[in-house]
């Protein structure tokens, strides 16, 4: 779960800094890194430590090798996490929707590639909640 704010905050700093003429000064980079960290990654305290929460941004190499690239882990890691859900309720179901997708290769757009796996390509937080819910349900079955 941690991961999507970190996908988020990826993909709108690619956004900012290709579309942003302040994308060329290295403070104003640093600076829209931290607003959009802040934004997408509430309630960690990263007190006494910016320069390490800035420079996280330096180690994220698809920022300078393959540009909007890295929303792909964010788009893969819903759709994982609604065939898992799916699986939970109907094992044999889920696998077969998923089989079905999978057989559809490149022929037809990511959505309907989705829609045939029987899950939704969507970013909203009707989605993002539903999934982090299941996984906080399912996490808190393993405690003692």
């Amino acid at each position: 779960m941690l991961f999507f704010p970190h996908c988020a905050t990826v993909d709108a700093f690619q956004h900012w800094i290709y579309a942003s003429p302040d994308g060329a000064d290295a403070d104003a980079r640093d600076a829209a890194w931290l607003d959009l960290r802040q934004r997408f990654e509430r309630g960690v305290d990263y007190a006494g430590l910016r320069q390490e929460w800035i420079a996280r941004w330096y180690q994220q190499l698809h920022i300078f090798e393959v540009p909007f690239y890295y929303i792909e882990y964010g788009i893969a890691q819903l759709g994982a996490l609604q065939v898992w859900r799916n699986a939970m309720r109907d094992q044999a179901g889920a696998v077969a929707d998923y089989r079905k997708a999978l057989g559809l290769g490149s022929t037809r757009p990511l959505p309907e590639l989705y829609q045939a796996a029987g899950i939704r390509l969507a970013f909203d937080g009707d989605m993002i909640g539903e999934l982090v819910g299941l996984v906080e349900t399912e996490l808190q079955k393993l405690e003692p």
